[in-house]
């Protein structure tokens, strides 16, 4: 597969923290738990720390039919997963996850297959990253970093894991195996 990246850099892209490639050690692997790019575009554009100017989003976006769109520039760190951003590039695919109910305790079954030619993109992706980030070795789920848990939305006195993607549809044995990466966990 040939790659192409679509550039398309959030509003506030240049006011993130820069950061040299040598910098990179990890990638995360999100999905959107939104219904399209389109609305994880509008997500990715708010602004949610007013004192910086910025918001929550990955650094690439992998849409269902494979096309890959870069929203922040690798030079510089992205929100994307709590204690780990200066070191990490996030990639997130598209995909429903629980969606619009993420935190109901009776919808925390993710359903939605990752696609071929998004899984395709995403190894694609991943080998230009390693030529591009000397020191990229990890890669990890959101869900192993940012294992926080919350009171479930219909029943606070259950609780819910804050993160489940990129969920128990993501093939990590395939992923791992054609990218070279070895999967990191909380803590490393």
């Amino acid at each position: 597969m040939s790659l192409t990246v679509i550039d398309q850099p959030l509003p506030y892209a240049h006011l993130l923290p820069e950061r040299p490639a040598e910098a990179v050690e990890r990638v995360v692997i999100h999905c959107t738990e939104l219904p399209d790019l389109a609305m994880a575009r509008e997500y990715g554009e708010r602004v949610l720390y007013e004192d910086r100017g910025t918001g929550a989003s990955g650094h690439y976006y992998i849409d269902r039919d494979g096309s890959i769109y870069c929203y922040v520039p690798t030079t510089r760190v992205a929100n994307h997963v709590r204690g780990h951003n200066p070191d990490s590039i996030g990639i997130e695919l598209v995909n429903l996850g629980r969606y619009p109910h993420w935190w109901d305790s009776r919808n925390q079954t993710m359903t939605e297959p990752y696609t071929a030619d998004q899984l395709e993109a995403l190894l694609a992706l991943l080998a230009e990253l390693r030529e591009e980030h000397p020191n990229l070795r990890q890669i990890a789920g959101h869900e192993d970093l940012d294992t926080a848990r919350l009171p479930a939305s219909d029943d606070p006195s259950i609780e819910v894991s804050r993160k489940l993607d990129p969920g128990p549809l993501f093939p990590w044995p395939e992923v791992l195996e054609a990218s070279g990466l070895e999967r990191a966990e909380a803590g490393h």
